[in-house]
């Protein structure tokens, strides 16, 4: 059995003071820090290379929004919608994404680190050339994502539902499937071996 991966959590102060989406183009520099969005809705689309650091985002409706090149640091997704969000080339470390719907979200060539997905919906999300890095997905549900060609380091996956997901020239050497449930997965022929042992298991 793989050692549990440690990660570290978002460095948060408990008391933010409420903030609007509209804040972040206030600034020369698009940028939202320290404080905390809640129970919205987006009417802008497009945050692309926008720094989000300490922000919680409680009961906010993303999907369909555009976070193209952003950075988030010590930021929490909390019961949020970002269905077909698009994240390609950000960087995301220490962030929380909790009881989250991600349906269809990109988070192709993005750098991970010290990220938790937690009782979230991730159908047919895509990771693409994506680099994780401490990563742990939680009783996530993961139909039909794909991860082709990821550089996985330290990655986990507990008790999640990765039916159909596609792991095509990604190492599984060192990644953590071993209470995850599937009937179907897209591998490398390499890693077929790996997959094997994983049905035989469960």
């Amino acid at each position: 059995m793989m050692a549990k991966v440690k990660i570290e959590n978002p460095n948060i102060d408990i008391d933010l003071p409420a903030a609007s989406l509209q804040d972040i183009f206030e600034n020369e520099d698009p940028s939202l820090r320290h404080c905390t969005i809640s129970t919205c809705s987006a009417e802008i689309k497009n945050y692309d290379r926008t720094d989000f650091s300490q922000v919680v985002f409680k009961q906010v409706k993303l999907n369909g929004s555009s976070f193209k090149n952003v950075e988030l640091t010590d930021v929490i997704f909390d019961n949020c919608d970002l269905s077909n969000v698009d994240f390609l080339g950000a960087i995301i470390h220490r962030v929380e994404f909790k009881d989250t719907k991600m349906v269809g979200v990109n988070l192709a060539d993005a750098t991970l680190r010290n990220v938790r997905f937690e009782n979230s919906i991730m159908h047919l999300s895509s990771f693409n050339d994506s680099s994780p890095k401490q990563i742990i997905l939680d009783h996530c549900s993961l139909k039909g994502a794909d991860f082709y060609a990821c550089k996985f380091n330290k990655v986990q996956f507990q008790h999640c539902d990765i039916n159909e997901v596609n792991f095509s020239q990604t190492p599984l050497k060192n990644v953590d499937l071993s209470n995850s449930t599937f009937e179907r997965l897209i591998v490398s022929l390499d890693e077929l071996k790996v997959v094997l042992f994983l049905q035989n298991r469960q």
